[in-house]
């Protein structure tokens, strides 16, 4: 009878102290999280935040959700207008989101408001650091040369419809930092050792924050540009 009391007390205490070692991991887990929200998937997505394991699946959620988007952007302090539905079919526009100067040139570039929030935390995280701690010098600005084109991939009349039908996509053609260097795609890609560790590092960068990365190693028809792109897709992305 002692002898199963005994067992019996000590089964109850070992349950115990599984049970409050459990709940301790639990407050040291919830404290971690609260440090570093990138990795929460209930913390909220901000720009200041920097990428993490919790961040394509909140920007994925951004897809479906204008007014969260652009609420993103408003608490990153980006500055930016919208603009009513436009076009039709394949290249309706439900989400006309302009992003207002910010160092992108041409200024004012009409897109989606996912790739506007994705194009920011690139920048905030991957592309201004880069510049400063490869090149030496600030990033001053960023070159596009498009987001919205009512065409399909290619430019053809068959296949695909290309994410710019609908403004869910911008080509980066340069970069030009405040001494006055322009890094540009087409040159620099196999330029000096500097600026194909920054192209690079800014290419694998944007991974973090876009479903689809395209750059010169892609293909051809990427010689002089990176495509970035927020096209839905249920399992992983593309970075080429």
């Amino acid at each position: 009878m002692r002898i199963s009391r005994k067992v019996g007390r000590f089964g109850l205490d070992r349950a115990i102290l599984m049970l409050l070692a459990l709940l301790g991991l639990g407050l040291a887990a919830r404290g971690w999280l609260e440090d570093y929200p990138q990795h929460n998937p209930f913390a909220p997505l901000e720009i200041a935040h920097p990428p993490g394991w919790a961040t394509g699946m909140k920007l994925d959620a951004l897809r479906q959700d204008v007014d969260a988007c652009r609420a993103v952007l408003e608490r990153g302090g980006i500055a930016f207008d919208t603009l009513p539905p436009a076009g039709e079919g394949q290249c309706a526009r439900p989400d006309r989101t302009v992003l207002d100067g910010g160092g992108i040139a041409p200024a004012n570039p009409q897109m989606t408001c996912p790739v506007a929030a994705a194009l920011h935390m690139w920048l905030a995280h991957s592309a201004r650091p880069a510049a400063l701690e490869i090149l030496g010098s600030p990033l001053a600005r960023i070159e596009h040369i498009g987001t919205f084109s009512c065409r399909r991939i290619g430019g053809g009349e068959g296949g695909n419809w290309s994410e710019h039908a609908t403004g869910n996509a911008i080509d980066i053609a340069a970069f030009v930092l405040e001494d006055g260097r322009r890094i540009t795609l087409i040159g620099g890609w196999n330029g000096n050792d500097a600026e194909q560790a920054f192209l690079r590092t800014v290419r694998d960068g944007a991974c973090a924050a876009f479903a689809t990365v395209l750059s010169p190693d892609y293909n051809a028809a990427h010689a002089d540009h990176f495509h970035f792109d927020q096209a839905p897709r249920r399992i992983g992305g593309v970075c080429r």
